[in-house]
């Protein structure tokens, strides 16, 4: 009997959730100068707005995890994607500082628990072998989805006000929560289109019982708080190409709207294609070497040289060299993230959703501070440089935090271990 393949159809449902949420998420970003001039924001006020929506992702992804493990990826997906498209529309309201903030942290509550969610569904649906690959290609299409939004928006604001953008970018949401509840299903098991072959292929169940989460092991361990602090590092420099960079371009290099939003589109593909290369790498040194090497691997070769890319970026007077090299040190960073996703697993267990929360929550907890230093510098120093140096500080850092990650040692295996 030939295996059927439906794993690969919640994979493409998994790829189009991460590229919804990634045009709802950064649709602000271009918006952002039309925004400051309608609201009469400062730019300290703006840096705010940005990591309102990060905060508030930050605070709520451990309990999305523990969701998602406790309820399964199917009626929390749906949760998730329904109440970030209403928030989605619901920028397109704001009529100050206060509104706007209040708006954006809303979205983020809701959009909290989109990768601790699929993490639970690939657990489950997918062979520990693929595992790599599928989160790089989740990250790569959320990578994607933002580089296709940042030239449809400026195209849009063209030709309509960034009011009625988020209102047609947040509807599209609600047309897919329903199709994935519609086809979605926690146990492949129990799905019409996954045959005995495929079930073999996906190996034993995932889950039997929902696992007692052990809260006492997961904060004293060293393991989970270098994977944790490797993140906040990564994701802080993210961060900037997702809220600052367009105004960086338009301000600092002179670039004119329409050339800003097809030049903001560039690092996106390069961290497009870092991921889902660093998924095939990881996959395959893991296979070759074992989990410790191939895990760790591509943060620790990727993210030092990304953060010699982003000192290039500061040290020339040429604006297309800058983008060069921010498209190049965006691209090296995302090396590491899919292998990032594929350790919480290892480390977590059946309580791999708790896990990537922790480690998410990190991570976007970097991504508040990123658009505040930026925004405060820029008001209070007047310098891109400084924070771009704060970038570059962080990705060096998170490259040897690697180091201190151990992948083969799990809560549930290690009974304790070094933590």
């Amino acid at each position: 009997m030939q295996p059927t393949r439906a794993r690969y159809t919640m994979l493409a449902f998994a790829l189009g959730t991460m590229a919804l949420a990634y045009i709802d998420r950064v649709a602000i970003s271009l918006s952002s100068s039309s925004i400051q001039r309608d609201l009469s924001l400062t730019d300290a006020e703006l840096g705010y707005a940005f990591s309102a929506f990060t905060l508030a992702y930050a605070l709520f992804e451990v309990p999305s995890g523990w969701l998602a493990d406790r309820f399964g990826a199917r009626r929390m997906m749906t949760r998730i994607v329904v109440w970030w498209s209403i928030w989605t529309v619901a920028t397109a309201g704001a009529v100050g500082f206060r509104s706007l903030v209040s708006i954006r942290f809303a979205f983020g509550m809701g959009e909290a628990g989109v990768l601790p969610t699929l993490a639970s569904a690939f657990r489950r649906w997918l062979p520990e072998r693929e595992r790599g690959r599928a989160f790089g290609l989740t990250v790569a299409a959320a990578a994607l989805g933002t580089a296709v939004s940042q030239p449809i928006v400026g195209a849009m604001l063209q030709h309509f006000s960034w009011r009625e953008s988020f209102v047609a970018f947040g509807a599209l949401g609600f047309a897919w929560a329903l199709a994935w509840y519609a086809w979605m299903r926690d146990d492949p098991r129990e799905h019409a289109a996954v045959n005995a072959a495929e079930i073999a292929e996906i190996g034993p169940p995932a889950l039997e019982t929902l696992a007692a989460v052990p809260w006492a092991r997961l904060v004293r361990s060293r393991n989970l708080i270098a994977i944790c602090a490797m993140y906040f590092c990564a994701i802080y420099g993210w961060y900037f190409f997702m809220t600052w960079l367009p105004q960086y371009l338009e301000r600092a290099r002179g670039f004119n709207i329409r050339e800003t939003s097809l030049l903001a589109a560039l690092p996106w593909l390069a961290i497009a294609a870092g991921c889902f290369l660093g998924g095939l790498l990881s996959d395959a040194l893991v296979k070759r070497y074992g989990r410790r090497v191939g895990l760790r691997t591509p943060g620790i070769i990727g993210l030092p040289i990304a953060a010699l890319m982003i000192v290039g970026a500061i040290l020339t007077p040429s604006a297309a060299l800058a983008t060069g090299f921010l498209t190049a040190a965006a691209g090296f960073a995302a090396l590491g993230i899919a292998s990032a996703w594929s350790t919480c697993l290892a480390i977590g267990g059946r309580n791999g959703g708790v896990v990537s929360g922790a480690m998410n929550m990190f991570g976007n907890l970097g991504g508040t501070v990123c658009p505040i230093v930026f925004g405060l510098s820029l008001e209070h120093l007047g310098s891109w440089n400084v924070p771009l140096a704060s970038v570059a500080v962080l990705y060096a850092l998170s490259g040897l935090l690697w180091l201190a990650v151990d992948p083969e040692e799990g809560l549930e295996t290690s009974g304790g271990g070094r933590t």
